[in-house]
Order: structure tokens, then sequence, then C-alpha cells
């Protein structure tokens, strides 16, 4: 078959790039010709993808989107017909992968009441009802069941077009045994000793990923508690932010930010704790990839996969609505009880599960019986 898959921007270190990276290809390895349309495409190009660069040079994001969108469509139209997969909610789009949350949830309660008179509501919202809405007949194939519910509050009778994947978790990801040597040369390389309490967050966009809650978090521990402790933050963003911040309470000297990077594995095995206290995620891989590494995860219960936490035991969860004295109590509690809770055992434990890592596959398998019913 020919599949042409659509993504705004394409980077190695964003979970839903690497979704889209891995359903690709999985597609590619049973003989399907694959067409990327992306504005962007950071990294190397490998040679069983056709990558198209979108021409769009404006930077006002509306206008990019629509550009976008008018360009390949009319682009899809000289070439012959081909399945349209989406990894951004956009029109023409026979199956939409839904890594990111319902915008209208977000507009309706988090947003003031203006919002809805701004063009950026107006064309969020036009782009999101070109998926959900009820006369319209693209598939979905969602992350979480906490998705399920929202789009179905907002898009009555969207349900039936509703599927939801398992995660797309890398087989490389399981882990048996704690890898305590690659740990070592982490906390060597970053100089912290084998006492110190390592605080890790994993993740791009640093806003969206609660950045702010986790050092608010971090300066309410007790003085004696926060020498023992070190906060580093791996992700592709701007940091200023946040180093600002973290000066400002006090606590700079805990904290270190790295820029996105391959070796995640490595800081999984170094680290004592998970934090990511999101505001909002449709899924949240890292909440798993670090459960089954053994490691104890702190979380949101805004993130898609934060059910997974709850049924590993492998951590805590914030409940909603967020409230940041319960996250400050739950990191407090959570470091008393590293060395007594069984928080890294069960993760170990859930990990074995082969569904996890079955993603790329399911997905694959679902494009192939779309396409020959639509046939």
């Amino acid at each position: 078959m020919k599949l042409s898959f659509l993504i705004y921007t394409y980077f190695p270190f964003g979970g839903l790039q690497r979704d889209f990276f891995r359903i690709a290809k999985e597609c590619a390895s049973r003989g399907h010709e694959i067409t990327v349309y992306t504005l962007r495409w950071d990294g190397d190009v490998p040679e069983w993808i056709n990558v198209i660069l979108v021409p769009v040079s404006t930077r006002n994001r509306i206008k990019r989107n629509e550009a976008y969108t008018e360009w390949v469509q009319a682009s899809l139209r000289k070439q012959s017909k081909s399945l349209v997969i989406g990894f951004n909610k956009m029109p023409l789009l026979d199956i939409y992968f839904a890594a990111d949350p319902c915008f209208m949830e977000k507009a309706t309660e988090q947003r003031g009441f203006y919002y809805k008179f701004t063009p950026r509501f107006k064309h969020f919202k036009y782009f999101e009802e070109s998926v959900f809405a009820p006369n319209q007949q693209t598939e979905v194939l969602i992350l979480s069941p906490q998705q399920r519910t929202s789009f179905e509050k907002y898009y009555p009778g969207c349900g039936p077009r509703l599927h939801q994947v398992p995660p797309g978790i890398s087989i490389d990801r399981k882990v048996d045994v704690i890898d305590k040597a690659a740990g070592n040369e982490v906390r060597s390389e970053l100089g912290l000793t084998q006492e110190t309490k390592l605080l890790l967050q994993v993740g791009s966009g640093f806003r969206v990923k609660g950045v702010d809650r986790a050092l608010q978090a971090l300066a309410s521990l007790p003085a004696s508690e926060l020498e023992q402790c070190h906060y580093l933050l791996i992700g592709q963003d701007n940091p200023d932010r946040y180093l600002r911040l973290a000066k400002k309470l006090g606590i700079a000297p805990y904290f270190t930010v790295l820029p996105g990077r391959d070796d995640i594995p490595r800081f999984l095995a170094a680290a004592d704790l998970l934090l990511h206290p999101a505001y909002s995620e449709s899924a949240g891989y890292v909440l798993l990839e670090a459960t089954i590494a053994g490691l104890p995860v702190l979380t949101t219960s805004s993130c898609g996969y934060a059910f997974h936490i709850e049924q590993a035991e492998s951590g805590l969860v914030c409940d909603q609505p967020f409230q940041q004295q319960q996250l400050d109590s739950y990191l407090a509690k959570m470091l008393q009880s590293l060395d007594t809770a069984n928080w890294s055992q069960n993760g170990l434990e859930y990990g074995r599960q082969d569904e996890l890592y079955s993603q790329s596959a399911v997905v694959a398998d679902f494009i192939e019986k779309f396409a020959a019913k639509k046939a």
C-alpha cells in the first residue's frame, strides 16, 4: 500500500515522534510505501522512508498549520491514492493517532471566557472538529481511557471510532535487573555521590511537563532532606525560565538541566525517583519506561499513562484537581520510603507484560484492516 504520514515536525526526542517513527518503520517492514509530509525533520532520514518537506515559511502557528494542510491536500490530489495517517489533528485524515489531549477540554476547563473569541481557539476547534465531529469518518487511535472520556464528552457519538492501542515502549527498554554499574557511571559523570537521592524528570516542553511544580516541590523539602537530593531535568526546550525560578527559590545548587539525548536508560538506572507532575499529557511514555526499569514514579492523574502507575503500584499519583501541597507531601513521603517500599520491584514485575511493547504491530494491523475494508 501507499501510506502518507502527516506530522508537523519530527525530532528524535518526543514521545509523539517516537510513536510515529516506530509505526512507520513497522509498516515499511511489511512492504508498504511510506511518504511523510512534514515541516521540519531533525536527524537522519532512513532509506525506507520518503520525506517531503512542506514549503511553508510563516512563523504564525495558525497560518502555518493552514498552509501546511492546503499544500499537502493539493499534493495528494496529484498522486495516486494513498491512505492518510495523521499524528496531529487536521482535515484530510483517514486515521488519526491521538497523541494530544482533547483541545476543547483544555479550552473549556483551563482557559478564561474570552479565549473562545480568539483566532487560536477558532483554528484548533475547527481542526479538532474535522476529526471528531459527528459528520466525520476519521478513525482515531487513542492511548488511554482518559482520552476516551474526554473526546466522548465533547464530541458525543464519536465513541465507535475510538480505538485504544497499547503503549509503544521499545522492547530494548525492558529491564530484568537494574544496571547498577551504568547508574554509578552516570552519577560519576554528574559529580554525585552514591548517597545523593537523584530525582529525574525527562520530557520536552518544560511548561506542560510541570517543571515549575517540580521545583516548588523540591523547595518545600526540609533543608536537611534537600541537601541530600539533586533534581536532574533532561529534555528539548529552553531552560532559562526554570533556572531563574530555581535561583529564586534558593535551590539552584540542587538543579541541573541537560538537553534531550538517546541514552535515557542509563539515567533511569542512576535515579532514585522519577518526578513528572505534568499539567496535561495524553500518555507520558517516560512513566512506563521508568516503571519497567524499576524506578519509582511520582506523577499527576492528568497524564494518560498514570493509570499504569496505579495498576503496577510503582509509585504515587496526585489527584485532580492538582494541589501543590499534595505533590510536596508525596515527594517527601516517597523520599523517606525508598528503601522500604516495593515500588521498584513492582515496576520490574509489571514490565514483563508483552502487551506493553506491541503498539507498532497493533497499529500496522489496524491500518491494513482499515485499508482492506475501505477497498
